[in-house]
Parts: C-alpha cells; structure tokens; sequence
C-alpha cells in the first residue's frame, strides 16, 4: 500500500502544490503538508492518530501492585501500554532501562535512545 504522504496534494482554497515537512510533539515526528500562499497546514492522518493515542495513556494513571520476586521486587506493566510500545510487545524478554531520577521518582525507559534524549535536556 502506498503511503499518502508520497502524493503531491493541492489546496483547496488557493489551488497551489503543499510543501512536505514535519513538526514535532512531544517526541513525536508528525508529517506536515504546508501552504506557502495561504499558510494552511494538514497533518498526516496515521501520524496524528499515533500521536492521540499516545495522549490518551500519558494522562492516564495506571495502579499497578508491587510484589518480591525472589531478591527483587517486581512491578507489572499494563497491558495497553506494552501494546502501544509495539516494538516491545514483540520481544517478550526485552531489557528495559530503569533509573531512579528523584527520592520518590522511578523511570522506565523502552529504548536506550529516549533515555539519552532525556537525559540531555
């Protein structure tokens, strides 16, 4: 299937060819089309419901138990947060990053990656 962003699309009020780009939220890279006459801008479809997706989980608050596994304690990870980590749900035995940014501050991070972007800010 070919992806939508690879048609040239026309404005509707003034007629003329969009100009591609990107602008970023949160992390997230969402494609842009752009009118260079009258400034109006259309966001990818797939992006943006991507980037809803994600808003709808960072304000949600999860309850999860903490329990001692052998020597260690163990904290479960919601489902529908591993599903929206799609890279993540497919390798079950997945290393993950964690850290302990405040006294009562624990942070987990997916890919080495984020935690570099994070911790550069």
């Amino acid at each position: 299937m070919t992806d939508i962003y690879n048609t040239t699309i026309l404005c509707e009020d003034c007629n003329r060819k969009t100009t591609k780009g990107f602008i970023t939220k949160n992390g997230y890279k969402i494609r842009t089309w752009e009118c260079d006459s009258c400034h109006k801008r259309w966001f990818h479809p797939l992006d943006l419901q991507e980037y809803n997706n994600f808003e709808k989980i960072k304000h949600k608050e999860f309850k999860v138990k903490l329990r001692f596994v052998g020597n260690s304690y163990a904290v479960s990870i919601p489902r529908e947060i591993i599903d929206f980590q799609e890279e993540i749900s497919k390798e079950i035995d997945k290393i993950l990053y964690m850290s302990l940014e405040e006294p009562e501050k624990l942070s987990i991070f997916f890919s080495k990656r984020i935690k570099k972007i994070l911790n550069n800010k």
